[in-house]
């Protein structure tokens, strides 16, 4: 078979994730197929009971499935593990030297399908990527990846290194057997550098999002006189990861679907003063004691009025959180976050 970089940054390659058994993964996904098509009916109603009071049809209905979640975060026994922290690899403690290293770890097992037949997030597929990064540079992949951190400005962001004195890092929480809240076990991340093994802040990931989102609104600024420094990224690039890839499925947001290394929800309006559906891009972060996301709700421009616009890209909202406990969802939560600032500056 033939696995390219665009169905590894899209989880389409095969190669599997923290599960082992096959079995199980179809099982799980069967499972999570069954409750999306009980709760969609129950959404359906909600939402139009929500119209109904006066609520803003613009507001969409939070997807069932991170609303259970964010429920039993707070309510359920702690203690009670998310069903991917129960994979031992979480907890691997063994320190690779280098990703190429690293890929032992799942390069002689089977894939789950032929690529690009389906969807299966996996971590290791990122780390395969990362070895790709690595050669086709020719230099460590952490080195690069550093280095373009140092490029955007990202000077807080560095590696999970467990003996380097890192200024101001945080302690990493879990709920224990007996529900009481204890330190994260120890864990050495240089097995998954690239699908979570970087320590970052909420600073940075926001200048992170502004690069990009400038880099993708730049383009559309033509009357600037050249005065409009380009974007990290060319325009085009940002658009074709921010654009939906066929056979992708997105488990933390009912209307996404997955791109390049991005959940993406595209503009839609399917009847007139009816629900909106706005495009924006984001991700969630899952590690051992701790969740994150970053969100980008990209302001939608009216092409008449850039060239007379008395300010530059990038234009919209982004909301990024960091939180040290960990299974917590967030994107439900960033979203309505975005929204809120998204209507004031409407307002103005």
């Amino acid at each position: 078979v033939t696995i390219t970089t665009r169905l590894l940054v899209s989880h389409l390659s095969g190669i599997r994730h923290y599960e082992k058994d096959i079995a199980k993964v179809k099982e799980e996904k069967e499972k999570a197929n069954r409750a999306l098509k009980l709760t969609k009916p129950h959404q359906d109603k909600e939402q139009k009971e929500k119209e109904g009071k006066g609520i803003e049809k613009t507001d969409s209905v939070k997807p069932r499935k991170e609303h259970d979640g964010e429920t039993k975060s707070r309510n359920s026994k702690p203690g009670r593990k998310d069903k991917e922290f129960e994979q031992e690899e979480y907890y691997l403690k063994e320190k690779f030297e280098s990703v190429i290293e690293s890929l032992k770890i799942f390069k002689n097992d089977p894939l789950f399908f032929k690529p690009g037949s389906q969807f299966l997030y996996s971590t290791y597929g990122f780390t395969l990527l990362s070895a790709v990064v690595e050669r086709a540079s020719g230099q460590k992949f952490t080195d690069y990846m550093l280095k373009m951190f140092r490029d955007l400005d990202m000077l807080s962001t560095v590696l999970d290194d467990n003996e380097a004195m890192i200024y101001n890092r945080a302690r990493c929480y879990v709920y224990n057997k007996k529900g009481r809240l204890v330190n994260a076990p120890y864990v050495d991340n240089s097995y998954k550098w690239a699908g979570g093994g970087f320590l970052s802040s909420v600073g940075d990931l926001l200048k992170f999002g502004n690069a990009l989102l400038y880099s993708y609104q730049a383009g559309q600024f033509k009357n600037s006189n050249g005065k409009l420094l380009p974007g990290y990224l060319k325009p085009g690039t940002v658009a074709m990861m921010w654009t939906p890839v066929p056979k992708t499925e997105v488990s933390w947001d009912r209307d996404g679907k997955y791109a390049m290394a991005w959940a993406v929800v595209e503009k839609n309006q399917q009847y007139g003063c009816c629900r909106q559906q706005r495009h924006y891009a984001s991700h969630t972060g899952g590690a051992v004691g701790a969740s994150s996301v970053l969100l980008i709700l990209p302001e939608e421009l009216d092409s008449e009025a850039i060239g007379t616009r008395p300010v530059a890209p990038p234009r919209g909202v982004i909301v990024t959180i960091i939180c040290n406990m960990q299974s917590v969802s967030l994107n439900s939560t960033a979203l309505k976050i975005a929204r809120e600032f998204d209507k004031e500056k409407r307002a103005q």
